[in-house]
């Protein structure tokens, strides 16, 4: 056990995880435990300190969930987050209630009484940029707490019990769009629970390594591998885990990008590494006829996933797991690690999965952020080439198609991919971007090429700046750029007559169009 450590207490936030990837990133040992945890057995954990998480519910009805007094009484510091701050003033006897403005997004707040949880924070003309995402607020504070910070709309935007062991706070720290909320946390970390510096990406692989050793024993394991950063990463982790032990199997399912196959292929044998190459556009490509739904695109590729692995793993002997490169906003799009949490898309590696597998799931960096996957990527020597590659989703092209995928959409789609990735290169923008694709549009509009009508096909480009992919801004690419690249992919693919760009956030649009 690590000697000092934060217990992050789990009410359903979508950002629960993302609070434990911040404590980890100031080099501090996180975990995240649910809110059935009893006092105790918290307690027994011996935490420097708890934050409690944000959560969808309301506090002001009855049979949801509390954070219990005995845990506010045990002088362990407490950080209450959104409804972890609402649950607190609940249980201290404040009084919640409904909003009559709900924030959501951006806003402004002023401090009040002097805390040492904003220690060295900046205003600017005496106010602070922060994020909300709250219907409920507290109206009246418990007895011994005072007012730390204030919004135009919530007038009890922060507080602080008298002796300063205790904190809520309305708004996000651990969003990225909470302006220094790392210097937040920091200070609650630090200055409030006295913890040290105890967590590097050294930890986290050893950590990692130990767990697969000790799930997997001497049995071999599947992995299926994309060729994208986090399954790439978890070739690495695995290979130095088990060694010989691992299969790689590279399904290609007919949507990836030009020229993919070759080079995943070429990437890895060179490492030394087990990888083998499953043709199966086919079966993918005639399983996707006639479908338009999203939510049926991914479940379907999910599946056919999972019956060539079952194939491929029936030729190996010993084979019992089912590795992937599954990591934490996944898993928050397609389900809930806590509780009443929505379900916005099924990825094909986690909601999209068959309820049923012969094999058992192997998921080492579930747990984990785009961006810590990169770190401990590097750590392992993974290829630069690799790591630093935009993220391609699992289902492929095959989501960027909206409408149903068929052969021509793919072709089109390619060419328009390559195009628009090669600028950016060109252009030196590559590496300044998150994500950037092309989408294919259900769509025709009219243009006009030679004098002559065109009624042909419309794409969208995406390009986004982020840290964690679990929010996003739109990349404000130059125009002139936008401009060349449109103009490449009408001149150069006649079968498009129009290309527009894609200018909106997560959220409240996802990253991927499906």
């Amino acid at each position: 056990m690590k000697e000092h450590k934060i217990i992050i207490i789990d009410f359903g936030s979508q950002y629960t995880q993302l609070i434990a990837r911040r404590v980890r990133e100031v080099g501090v040992y996180s975990l995240v435990v649910p809110s059935s945890k009893n006092a105790q057995e918290i307690k027994a954990m011996n935490p420097s300190g708890i934050i409690l998480s944000g959560g969808p519910e309301s506090v002001t009805v009855s049979k949801s969930q509390r954070i219990s007094k005995e845990l506010i009484d045990s002088k362990i510091p407490i950080l209450g987050i959104c409804y972890g701050m609402q649950t607190l003033s609940k249980e201290l006897g404040g009084r919640v209630a409904s909003a009559d403005i709900h924030e959501f997004g951006h806003a402004e707040i002023s401090f009040g009484n002097p805390s040492p949880i904003f220690k060295n924070i900046k205003l600017k003309n005496d106010l602070f940029d922060v994020w909300m995402s709250h219907g409920d607020q507290v109206e009246k504070l418990p007895n011994n707490y005072e007012v730390i910070a204030s919004s135009k709309d919530c007038q009890i935007a922060g507080f602080q019990s008298k002796d300063k062991s205790i904190f809520g706070l309305q708004f996000h720290p651990e969003v990225t769009h909470t302006e220094q909320g790392i210097k937040i946390l920091s200070n609650f970390v630090f200055d409030i629970c006295g913890c040290k510096k105890n967590w590097s990406t050294k930890d986290i692989i050893n950590s990692m390594i130990d767990d697969v050793k000790i799930q997997v024993k001497n049995e071999k394991v599947l992995l299926g591998l994309s060729g994208g950063v986090d399954s790439s990463v978890v070739a690495m982790l695995l290979h130095k885990a088990i060694g010989s032990n691992l299969v790689c199997i590279f399904v290609d399912h007919g949507l990836l990008r030009l020229g993919e196959v070759d080079e995943v292929m070429t990437t890895f044998q060179e490492i030394g590494i087990d990888i083998r190459l499953s043709k199966a556009s086919n079966i993918f490509i005639s399983r996707l006829k006639g479908v338009i739904d999203p939510e049926k695109k991914r479940k379907i590729i999910g599946n056919t996933f999972i019956d060539i692995f079952e194939k491929e793993a029936k030729k190996i002997k010993n084979i019992n797991w089912l590795a992937q490169g599954t990591i934490y906003p996944d898993v928050i799009e397609s389900s809930s690690d806590g509780h009443n949490s929505s379900v916005i898309k099924s990825h094909h590696n986690v909601g999209g999965l068959p309820e049923r597998m012969n094999l058992k799931l192997l998921e080492p960096i579930r747990q984990l952020f785009k961006d810590e996957v990169r770190k401990i990527g590097k750590e392992l020597k993974t290829p630069e080439h690799i790591i630093s590659r935009h993220p391609f989703p699992g289902p492929g092209l095959g989501i960027r198609i909206m409408g149903e995928v068929l052969n021509d959409r793919i072709k089109t789609l390619q060419k328009a991919d390559k195009i628009f990735i090669d600028e950016l290169h060109k252009n030196n923008l590559y590496d300044s971007l998150s994500q950037a694709f092309v989408v294919y549009l259900p769509i025709k509009s009219v243009g006009v090429v030679g004098d002559e009508r065109r009624y042909e096909d419309v794409l969208a480009l995406r390009a986004v700046e982020t840290v964690d992919f679990m929010t996003a801004k739109w990349a404000n690419l130059p125009y002139d750029f936008i401009g060349k690249v449109s103009n490449r992919i009408v001149n150069e693919i006649p079968t498009v007559s129009r290309v527009v760009y894609d200018c909106t956030g997560k959220p409240p649009a996802t990253i991927e169009w499906e």
